[in-house]
């Protein structure tokens, strides 16, 4: 492909999605209230009317219902400076781009410290950004513990696959694999979980990138989908993994920056003094009533500062040890099984760059999870939760809200520009995840099946890249049609699938087919199937789909205590509005009936995440598969991959194949 095809070929593709972003709404009425990403939490009986943040204890009274709506012409022109700078790189990346190790892994150029920012700029996704702090707004400590989680979860990438992987000089799961067994079966399994957890990811992120344009510049759902799936195929299928690094440390970069300015901000309210913030949050009446209704779902009676404090303890939203235990063990496990994660370390020169792109990477996103945290509880403080929660019952615009906040207080026009700053970040937060997204997918498709089992390895660096471009198209084409078709699916278990497939199926085999001898196919085989199907199976009948039912039960614990409270009032005085709404509303709800998409009216797993379960299964198959079916040949390759994983001999940079 010649310089001048690639010029033109991108013009068309700016062309198209100016295009698409200008064309005007026609509604976005019922896309506005979904959720974005798995953190965000169901719809719950909070009133719309809101009150004002609340600094210190006084008593909250309704004022408006916040609004949400990003200036059009600013937003828009910041979007265009973003596409712009990614299209240029793009096209700088596709000159560098010739032979299959630069389209899936840079040609083993980049560096430890470019990797660590590009892993943090894969890592650091929508559900990061805006689902991890809106969860903290609506259900404080529960939703920072989502953020310890991914933060530990590199601790395991460092020690355990970074290194191994990295020596292993290759470009896929399939590859790690497939090198002491019977390449052809194990290429075609490890493909299709890698192209599984990849869709589940990327279709929550599409959607979520179609909700945020449609609830804040009034762009329709389908025409940003397919904004965002033009751009992300045009950075895939012509810079290869050398445009998506850079997409993904550009993107970093925004995040970080504006992270920290809108912290400070945070910060400056409280005046610097944490203690003062933190005791503003407990003693803020809009969130003691807040919690007040959280609670009364489950029976329970908390007003005052009883409220206040229970905002910053555990169980608000995981109510179950086991939940929390089986949460963690999915994010921590589940991140070094990710395929896009995963092929980071084949990008880098020597396996001490791959160590220190991970550390540079715990250290970025350590601090923008302090930052998040700050944020969450910042938004619940300074917008309200019932402020949050009438213009998006899931919390995913607390952070954006907090931006237009405060920066109005500095002055009208910097709300605007704080709020079209961080839109366009959030937008090419998007862009970059499902770049890396498409390209593992791509690559597992390309590499491992076209390649390795159809064309059995004979295929030449031309027709390897043809065919990788070709893939990543198709997948990316696929991409966007699954996202216009879940336009009004609630998406929100498809991030908790990924990371359960991932931990379960994809992360037992990789370990033990690096550290144990006696591993072999029929290991292979049988993990990838029982963790994945475990993990899939049990997301499937758990908390995380809607039962009806379940709804009604929750609601009519509501009326009760409402009536009650009416009951309790003097004679002639009526429930206040807030909760008047909160009654009715309960009352529409309690008489919901119907099954979940399995046909279950409760829960069969009482757990949101199977890890617990489901980690454990997949170790344990892919164990009994082995000793069950015995490999003299992988056995006896076991040394060399030993010595390989540990010096790299024989792998110092990735190779062509």
């Amino acid at each position: 492909m010649t310089f001048k095809k690639i010029i033109i070929a991108a013009s068309l593709v700016l062309t198209v999605a100016a295009a698409a972003f200008a064309e005007e709404p026609k509604n976005t009425s019922a896309a506005a209230g979904a959720p974005i990403t798995a953190a965000a939490p169901t719809s719950s009986t909070e009133v719309a009317a809101v009150s004002p943040a609340a600094q210190a204890p006084v008593a909250a009274a309704p004022v408006k219902k916040r609004e949400l709506k990003a200036n059009k012409v600013v937003t828009l022109s910041m979007f265009a400076v973003i596409i712009g700078i990614t299209l240029g790189v793009v096209i700088w990346a596709a000159r560098q781009t010739k032979t299959a190790a630069d389209f899936y892994a840079a040609g083993g150029g980049i560096t430890g410290t470019q990797n660590g920012w590009a892993i943090a700029g894969d890592y650091m996704s929508a559900a990061s950004f805006l689902g991890i702090s809106g969860l903290i707004s609506l259900y404080g400590y529960d939703g920072f513990m989502y953020s310890v989680g991914w933060l530990v979860a590199y601790i395991t990438v460092l020690l355990i696959v970074a290194e191994p992987c990295r020596n292993a000089g290759k470009y896929t799961l399939g590859d790690i694999l497939s090198f002491r067994t019977d390449p052809k079966p194990v290429r075609a399994l490890a493909a299709v979980s890698t192209v599984a957890v990849s869709t589940f990811y990327l279709t929550a992120q599409m959607v979520g990138a179609g909700k945020l344009m449609a609830l804040l510049v009034g762009v329709p759902y389908k025409t940003a989908i397919i904004g965002v799936g033009i751009l992300m195929v045009g950075y895939v299928v012509f810079g290869g993994m050398t445009a998506t690094t850079w997409v993904q440390i550009i993107k970093a970069g925004l995040l970080m920056s504006g992270a920290a300015l809108l912290s400070v901000l945070v910060l400056a309210k409280a005046g610097f003094n944490p203690i003062y913030f933190f005791d503003t949050i407990v003693n803020s009446p809009d969130i003691q009533d807040h919690v007040s209704k959280l609670v009364l779902k489950d029976g329970i009676t908390l007003n005052g500062i009883d409220a206040g404090q229970r905002f910053l303890e555990p169980g608000l939203f995981l109510k179950s040890p086991l939940d929390q235990i089986s949460l963690g063990m999915a994010l921590v496990l589940g991140t070094a099984g990710m395929p896009h994660i995963l092929m980071r370390f084949f990008t880098v020169p020597t396996a001490q760059a791959a160590r220190k792109s991970v550390i540079i990477a715990m250290f970025i996103i350590g601090t923008f999870y302090v930052l998040t945290t700050l944020l969450g509880f910042g938004a619940a403080v300074n917008l309200t939760p019932q402020g949050i929660i009438s213009v998006d019952p899931g919390g995913n615009m607390a952070t954006l809200m907090l931006a237009q906040q405060l920066g109005a207080d500095i002055a009208p026009i910097m709300g605007d520009l704080f709020l079209a700053f961080l839109c366009s970040v959030a937008f090419a937060t998007i862009l970059a995840v499902v770049s890396g997204l498409v390209l593992a997918a791509s690559a597992a498709i390309a590499h491992d099946i076209w390649v390795n089992v159809i064309k059995d390895g004979h295929a030449d660096q031309h027709e390897q890249v043809m065919a990788a471009r070709i893939t990543s198209l198709v997948v990316g084409v696929v991409g966007i049609l699954i996202g216009l078709m879940a336009e009004k699916a609630n998406v929100a278990h498809l991030v908790a699938l990924a990371f359960a497939v991932a931990a379960s199926g994809n992360l037992p085999v990789v370990v033990l087919s690096l550290f144990w001898r006696k591993f072999n196919t029929a290991g292979v085989i049988s993990g990838l199937l029982v963790g994945t199907i475990a993990s899939i199976g049990l997301v499937m009948v758990s908390p995380n789909m809607t039962y009806p039912m379940k709804v009604a039960a929750g609601a009519k614990n509501v009326v009760v205590a409402m009536e009650k409270k009416q009951a309790e009032l003097p004679a002639g005085q009526i429930l206040s509005e807030k909760d008047a709404k909160a009654l009715a509303k309960a009352k529409v709800d309690e008489k919901l009936t119907g099954t979940s998409m399995m046909g279950l009216e409760k829960p069969l797993f009482t757990l949101k995440n199977p890890g617990i379960i489901s980690i454990p299964l997949g170790f344990i198959a892919a164990i009994l598969g082995c000793l069950l079916f015995p490999n003299k040949r992988a056995e006896e390759m076991f040394d060399e991959v030993y010595v390989r994983q540990n010096t790299g001999l024989g792998m110092a940079k990735a190779v062509d194949h």
